[in-house]
């Protein structure tokens, strides 16, 4: 496909990132970073979205317009016709968005891309790129039936990225799954730079230890660019060190615990923890929320998509909740009330978990029913779910499209 438009994802530097969980986060730190320090045009494509399919492929941070995704999916269709009638393939949904931001980077002509993986690495839709660095932030047990049931499988595709002799930072990864990464990167004569051996993890606007790692992986990608010189000059030596250090409190990323003003002095904590890494996460925002409150358990409302992905979540989450708001996520995969409630260990009292919708829970404008004044409510789980809670809140209208795998 990239071949039939003249290999639009070579007419720019890119940086590729990788990982179970953080990988947005991550190219959400880089492109304040790039644009912030360097004044670049930057070009950034994540997944999933939160309410609009234009959300995938930003530059500068805006979304693509209605109008731009339009014309790119009408030339990919017609170009499709014509490359896939006789064999009868086609391209997949994913495969479409993915070729949709290359030709969009290349028509603005941006000046590098920031390119999250979909799934896994090695046979990825985006590892079609010849990256300037790559960076694998995190390594756990999530889309286990197409990446493999232990960390060394899952692993091994994650590094599918790897390129010869292009450098590859690394985020905390365990012990086992890190072997094999640096196994296959020593193999392809790809230096590795880890967040780990930093001496001060950088600070971040977004909360969490966890996103302190990620913000490190930002920090060594964006130095290992400078050395590229040109454009990426500003980020060179302790001058450049201390911009971007300072870009990194302003990062925008939504969905990763992220509070929110509600109406009457009610707060919303928005999450987006869907697998069992994130559920360690989780745990920790949980323990720090609640140290912060004086011990106080607040309201939560969990959807998620699979049922090992639910036992974690719902495991962490009803030992600091005070009441569990069970929520069904307009998804294929979507867990029913009873599956979820079966997730939820047997020690937490039945009588305070609810079934309900999103629309009964959160509703316009910004407000929650669950909750009194002053008072604080999580949502966590899929990230489809976090566009639904933004849609009832009348932060927007979700236009209902998934990939079906994120």
């Amino acid at each position: 496909m990239c071949g039939a438009f003249g290999n639009p994802q070579r007419k720019y530097p890119v940086v590729h990132v990788a990982g179970t969980n953080g990988k947005g986060s991550v190219c959400a730190m880089l492109e304040a970073v790039l644009r912030g320090v360097c004044g670049i045009k930057t070009g950034m494509y994540t997944s999933p979205h939160l309410l609009y399919l234009g959300e995938r492929i930003q530059i500068d941070r805006k979304p693509t317009s209605k109008e731009a995704l339009m014309s790119d999916m009408f030339q990919i269709r017609k170009m499709c016709g014509k490359l896939f009638e006789e064999n009868g393939e086609y391209p997949s949904f994913f495969e479409f968005m993915t070729c949709a931001a290359f030709l969009e980077f290349e028509r603005n002509e941006v000046d590098v891309g920031i390119v999250e993986v979909g799934l896994g690495g090695r046979l990825d839709s985006t590892n079609v790129v010849s990256p300037e660095v790559c960076a694998i932030t995190s390594i756990g047990l999530d889309h286990t039936e197409f990446l493999g049931n232990t960390l060394e499988e899952i692993a091994f595709e994650k590094a599918g990225i790897i390129k010869n002799g292009v450098p590859v930072v690394l985020g905390k990864l365990p012990c086992e799954a890190e072997r094999v990464i640096l196994k296959i990167a020593g193999g392809r004569g790809a230096r590795v730079l880890k967040a780990e051996d930093m001496k001060t993890l950088p600070q971040t606007s977004l909360e969490g230890n966890f996103q302190r790692i990620n913000a490190g992986v930002a920090f060594l990608a964006a130095k290992t660019l400078s050395e590229r010189g040109g454009i990426f000059s500003p980020l060179k030596g302790e001058e450049g060190d201390k911009k971007i250090l300072e870009a990194l409190k302003n990062v925008s990323w939504s969905a990763r615990w992220e509070r929110i003003n509600l109406s009457k002095g009610k707060t919303l904590i928005l999450d987006a923890s869907h697998n069992p890494e994130g559920a360690k996460v989780l745990e920790e925002n949980l323990v720090r929320f609640l140290s912060s409150n004086g011990n106080s358990k607040p309201v939560v409302s969990v959807g998620v998509l699979g049922e090992s992905r639910a036992e974690a979540i719902l495991k962490v989450v009803s030992k600091y909740a005070s009441k569990i708001i069970l929520l069904e996520p307009k998804e294929p995969r979507a867990l029913s009330f009873e599956k979820l409630r079966e997730k939820i260990p047997p020690s937490f009292p039945r009588e305070k978990i609810l079934n309900r919708r999103v629309d009964e829970v959160y509703v316009k404008p910004f407000d929650c029913r669950e909750i009194g004044p002053g008072e604080t409510i999580i949502s966590t789980g899929s990230i489809y779910l976090a566009g639904e809670v933004l849609s009832a809140l009348g932060a927007g209208v979700s236009d209902g499209l998934s990939d079906k795998l994120q």
